[in-house]
């Protein structure tokens, strides 16, 4: 049995999916790679193909028409074989040290039959460019090393979120949470570290650095130039999360999980704001963050009513749309200054 499938959702990787693939091939026979070539136009389908013939049994290698990241993502879960599903993205790599510490561990949980459904690990942003790293820790929010619950976790506040690349999900999990994410769609990561918590109720939080994000490329999602060209898929993957759970089903959720929800709700709320108005005062922008609001107190009041009047965004609902634009941005360039985002 794999312990984890570790899905790399490919396109035009040819520059960097050599570096993915091999750090996670030091997992050895206790892990499937699937990498996904989402329609590449350069040679990333060859290399997949040639560590599928090296590596037989640990590497598979899936072809398809592009479909996004998202598309990616649900392919290698409907492909995976092993017990918990990780996703890496094709410019990223995994570390070798904490992976074989990530692996013995899981070993020794699977073998007493004890084995949570999420397990939680740090990540780091790498700044390739000037060769300087920012970890991304939890271990003031979560006991560290031992098996816990929601009502263990503590709260998360303003942006704090968690994120993709934090979490590795038990594969059967995650399947039965229904995540589809959608396709032809940036932030689709947002989904993947909302949806599914529900039904991770065994947690497990390991202090070391597993992954390891590649940040400061100019074509990146993160970037502040692309945020306003790409707000109507902002938008669609907040229309997703809106539409996950209702106000009334998270109240009868364990308190810390539904605490992390609205918190999580929240935080991605403001993103989507600052993708809407960050342009200026463009009415088309304007209109669709207005009918996003509109749709959700038409389908849930009571979400709406405490995401617009009583969590995060309700510190710039009252100000002029120009205003919010000029808030957000100052606080998003504060952000990227602390994480180096580019």
């Amino acid at each position: 049995m794999k312990l984890i499938s570790f899905a790399i959702p490919s396109y035009n990787s040819e520059a960097y999916l050599h570096h993915a693939v091999d750090t996670i091939l030091t997992g050895g026979e206790d892990v499937e790679i699937i990498i996904i070539n989402d329609g590449s136009k350069d040679g990333t389908a060859a290399i997949a193909d040639a560590y599928v013939e090296k590596y037989p049994t640990i590497v598979k290698a899936v072809h398809k028409e592009n479909g996004g990241h998202g598309s990616g993502v649900n392919r290698g879960l409907v492909e995976a074989t092993g017990l918990f599903y990780k996703v890496v993205d094709s410019d990223d790599w995994v570390d070798e040290k904490a992976l074989k510490e990530i692996l013995i561990t899981l070993k020794r949980h699977v073998s007493k039959g004890i084995e949570a459904d999420l397990y939680i690990h740090n990540f780091v942003y790498e700044h390739v460019e000037d060769n300087t790293q920012k970890c991304r820790s939890w271990e003031k929010k979560f006991p560290v090393n031992r098996f816990f619950g929601w009502d263990e976790v503590k709260p998360f506040v303003a942006s704090e979120t968690l994120l993709m690349h934090n979490l590795m999900y038990k594969t059967e999990k995650l399947r039965a949470s229904g995540t589809v994410l959608p396709e032809h769609t940036f932030y689709v990561d947002n989904i993947f570290a909302y949806q599914p918590l529900p039904y991770m109720q065994k947690l497990y939080y390991m202090d070391v650095d597993l992954y390891r994000y590649f940040i400061g490329r100019a074509d990146q999602s993160v970037n502040i130039n692309n945020f306003v060209k790409r707000y109507d898929q902002q938008i669609r993957v907040m229309n997703q999360m809106l539409g996950a759970y209702t106000y009334d089903e998270m109240m009868a959720m364990p308190e810390g999980l539904r605490k992390y929800l609205l918190q999580d709700l929240s935080a991605i709320m403001m993103n989507t704001l600052m993708f809407c108005c960050s342009g200026g005062d463009d009415e088309v922008r304007r209109a669709a963050y207005q009918k996003m609001w509109d749709d959700l107190k038409e389908r849930d009041p009571k979400l709406y009513d405490y995401l617009y009047h009583k969590s995060l965004p309700a510190v710039v609902t009252w100000m002029p749309w120009k205003a919010r634009g000029s808030f957000m941005l100052f606080g998003y360039k504060v952000l990227c200054k602390f994480l180096k985002l580019g």
